[in-house]
C-alpha cells in the first residue's frame, strides 16, 4: 500500500516538470536569426573598432556571463564588409568562473 502511495506521488511530480530550458534562453542556437543579448559583441550595434587583419570568413569565439550568472559561447564570422555575423550560442548552465 505504501509503495503504491509513494508511485503515485512520484508520478504526479513528474508530470508537473518539463523539458524546456531555463529563464528565456535556449541551450544552444544556430542558424540565422540569433539576436545579441546583453554581453554579445553586437548587442546595441556594430563594434566601432574592425578586424581589419583578420581574413574574411574567418571565425572568433566570445565567452561571457549572461544576467543569470551562466556561461555564453558565442561564435562570431567576419563578413566582407567587416562587420561581425552572430551565427551560434551555446549556454552552459554552470556557473561562469576563471582559472587566471
Amino acid at each position: 500500500m505504501n509503495k503504491t502511495i509513494l508511485c503515485a506521488a512520484f508520478a504526479l511530480t513528474l508530470t508537473g516538470c518539463t523539458a524546456t530550458p531555463g529563464p528565456g534562453m535556449q541551450p544552444f542556437e544556430i542558424g540565422p536569426g540569433i539576436q545579441p543579448i546583453p554581453g554579445s559583441i553586437t548587442y546595441g550595434g556594430q563594434p566601432r573598432t574592425r578586424l581589419t587583419k583578420s581574413p574574411i570568413g574567418s571565425s572568433l569565439t566570445h565567452e561571457f556571463q549572461n544576467e543569470f550568472g551562466y556561461r555564453v559561447i558565442e561564435r562570431y564570422i567576419l563578413q566582407p564588409d567587416r562587420s561581425l555575423l552572430l551565427v551560434s550560442r551555446r549556454v552552459v548552465r554552470i556557473p561562469f568562473s576563471r582559472n587566471d
